[in-house]
């Protein structure tokens, strides 16, 4: 979709202009930045009291660490980049070798972090498990995202691996990422998934490493916080936007209106990129044309109910533990202090058990101590010496819209950046077709929407590998 973007390319580069960005997350703290440090006038709402959006850092009793686990990748460059810009070193990165846990229809947890260990599992033969190692190679080879959402993720694994490697293995994990929503998707997801991982080997690394910045996100938000204040931009947090319009004088500029019930006098500017999910994004701007609120309103999303847990003891030495028994209440068991320092959490251990699913769960009604008393019981049967007088505090992160889910053609009818409203952008986890929901992948809008906008990005900026509609 083409539209909307006022002046020449030349003149919006280098005029100052009045930019609004709603929604404080990665995006748009890095967005705001950018502008900000260019010269222009930069205001950015966030309806949340503190920046970070899905990565802003929260309290679990005693405990402040990241509301949602997080982990960067070395070959994570817009990441890595947008660390250096509010000044987080090298030295502040911690990079850690993880151990990855299994725990199947047979309720035995055990090791998969090697490939001897791999082929050691039970329920699969020999040639099954060669199959499925080849399909993630052959998913490693392919280049070009957009055939790949020609066929479901399904068809695509059943072909590669077989349909035993298929109910045994990749059922569980996809129902894992994308609970019921996942015979919708198509094999983008896995593929996208797959490129991630490998992308540090082709790039010459010969393992990949996790790493984390000391503090958390905590750290981050707080540097970012720091460096859009020195940058001049203004930070409204607590601060939800009620409407975007055109200007009621009949110019070229927008008017965004904040507070419940939309009083109060709006505010003008001259460019706003909206940062939120889809469906916000078409209530909050009631100037577009009705097919691009169409188009918005068809993004189907998973949403996460998270519990966070700050145990005693560890449960295992596993970072990650995958679960393939389909009784289970979560869809992992990723224990950060298996990753990370104790010291960052007091010498405690923090564990979170997340649950994607859709925005129509019960879970998302329950309480926050149903919610963790439903889980408890599937967590003691994994950890046998674990029990509930373990934990010292728990805490539920409850999201109803994080994920687009990537169905069949999707970048065919996936929302454009630009609209037909002159100066309005947006740009989200919708824009992103050939993704899986991380931080890197979503930084990736930052140039793409500078573009769009005529904007020169910073040179240490990069374009995404896939393609981001414009």
């Amino acid at each position: 979709m083409s539209g909307g973007s006022t002046g020449t390319a030349e003149s919006d580069e280098h005029t100052p202009q009045r930019w609004a960005v709603v929604g404080a997350g990665a995006l748009g703290m890095s967005l705001a930045l950018q502008l900000a440090r260019q010269g222009h006038t930069v205001t950015l709402f966030e309806a949340g009291d503190v920046l970070g959006g899905l990565a802003s850092p929260w309290q679990v009793g005693d405990v402040t660490w990241d509301r949602h686990y997080h982990v960067t990748l070395l070959s994570d460059s817009r990441t890595r980049q947008m660390y250096q810009s509010v000044g987080i070193t090298d030295d502040e990165l911690h990079w850690v070798e993880t151990k990855t846990g299994y725990y199947g229809p047979d309720r035995t947890l055990r090791s998969v972090s090697n490939a001897l260990e791999f082929l050691q599992l039970p329920g699969l033969s020999p040639i099954d498990k060669v199959r499925l190692g080849g399909t993630i190679v052959v998913g490693s080879k392919i280049r070009n995202g957009a055939k790949m959402e020609r066929i479901t993720v399904e068809r695509w694994l059943r072909r590669w691996s077989g349909n035993k490697a298929f109910d045994t293995f990749w059922k569980p994990l996809l129902r894992a990422k994308l609970g019921d929503a996942y015979p919708k998707a198509s094999a983008a997801f896995i593929w996208a998934t797959i490129q991630r991982l490998y992308a540090a080997r082709r790039s010459g690394l010969k393992k990949e490493m996790f790493g984390y910045v000391a503090g958390g996100y905590a750290n981050v938000c707080n540097r970012f916080g720091s460096a859009l204040a020195e940058a001049g931009a203004e930070v409204l947090l607590n601060t939800p936007v009620h409407s975007i319009t055109r200007a009621s004088d009949g110019t070229d500029g927008l008017q965004v209106r904040v507070a419940a019930e939309g009083d109060g006098e709006p505010r003008p500017f001259d460019k706003v990129v909206v940062t939120t999910g889809a469906a916000l994004a078409a209530k909050l701007c009631p100037d577009l044309l009705p097919s691009e609120r169409a188009r918005l309103q068809r993004v189907e999303y998973l949403g996460i109910v998270c519990v966070s847990l700050v145990l005693r003891q560890p449960l295992a030495p596993y970072y990650l533990t995958y679960i393939t028994d389909p009784d289970t209440p979560f869809t992992a068991v990723v224990e950060m202090t298996s990753f990370i320092d104790p010291a960052e959490v007091g010498g405690h251990s923090l564990v979170y058990l997340p649950k994607y699913t859709g925005a129509d769960d019960p879970l998302f009604s329950a309480t926050d101590d149903d919610v963790v008393q439903a889980f408890l019981p599937y967590l003691q049967q994994m950890y046998p010496e674990f029990s509930a007088e373990h934990v010292l505090a728990a805490r539920v992160s409850k999201v109803p819209h994080v994920f687009a889910v990537p169905s069949l053609g999707y970048s065919d009818d996936a929302p454009g950046l630009s609209t037909s409203v002159p100066g309005l952008y947006l740009a989200g986890s919708a824009h992103l077709p050939f993704s899986t929901l991380n931080v890197n992948d979503t930084l990736s809008l930052v140039p793409a929407v500078l573009k769009a906008a005529g904007v020169a990005a910073d040179d240490h900026s990069t374009h995404s590998t896939g393609d981001v509609r414009e």
